[in-house]
């Protein structure tokens, strides 16, 4: 059993501490996830607010079928495209109003060459408003993928999707930003850059 197992079974027998634990293991991950599914950094946050809400709901309701991370991302997925519904499906960029500490513009530290700073973050404009016009079903495997991190397979499990349609999926998702950068005039060959998408990563 692993560490994480154990906190979870903690959690389910009603340790608090063990929850908070788990909140605090997760609780960036899934806000730099709804911060691409939102574009908006006060509505990423609500919606990480209703995730662990959610979590903390239906905890009882957890069989550990499956690892605890996929579980939980399978309802942050649920709960951004519940807030995307809500909100009729458009993302709400507000990068313009994100301060320099967000995690849309973490940038490695290029204050002695500020042309080279603005043209990362422009980048990362053009990134986050190229990810947000996605079709939701490429978005949100490349946001799971290239942002969060996930392996093709633990994609599949949160998405119940063959591994040969997250892949397939993603190669087209990949493409289409990689167009929308060419288009923005970021040279980029047919597919995103790993280098480019890591400027998205948190």
């Amino acid at each position: 059993m692993t560490n994480e197992q154990t906190v979870v079974r903690r959690a389910k027998a009603g340790d608090s501490g063990a929850f908070e634990e788990l909140v605090l293991a997760y609780e960036k991950k899934i806000y730099h996830m709804s911060l691409r599914y939102t574009g908006n950094e006060q509505d990423a946050l609500d919606v990480t607010q209703e995730v662990f809400l959610r979590l903390f709901r239906f905890f009882p309701q957890f069989q550990e079928e499956s690892r605890f991370s996929t579980w939980l991302y399978r309802i942050a997925v649920n709960a951004n495209l519940d807030f995307l519904r809500r909100r009729g499906g458009q993302p709400d960029m507000s990068l313009d109003d994100a301060d320099e500490d967000s995690p849309v513009f973490e940038v490695c530290d290029l204050r002695y060459n500020p042309e080279n700073q603005l043209e990362r973050m422009e980048l990362q404009r053009d990134i986050c408003e190229g990810i947000q016009n996605l079709p939701p079903h490429m978005r949100e495997i490349l946001i799971l993928r290239d942002i969060s991190g996930l392996s093709y397979e633990e994609i599949g499990k949160v998405l119940r999707l063959e591994q040969g349609t997250v892949k397939s999926r993603l190669a087209r998702a990949r493409g289409k930003l990689g167009a929308f950068l060419t288009q923005r005039g970021n040279h980029s060959p047919k597919h995103a850059s790993k280098e480019q998408l890591e400027v998205a990563r948190k």
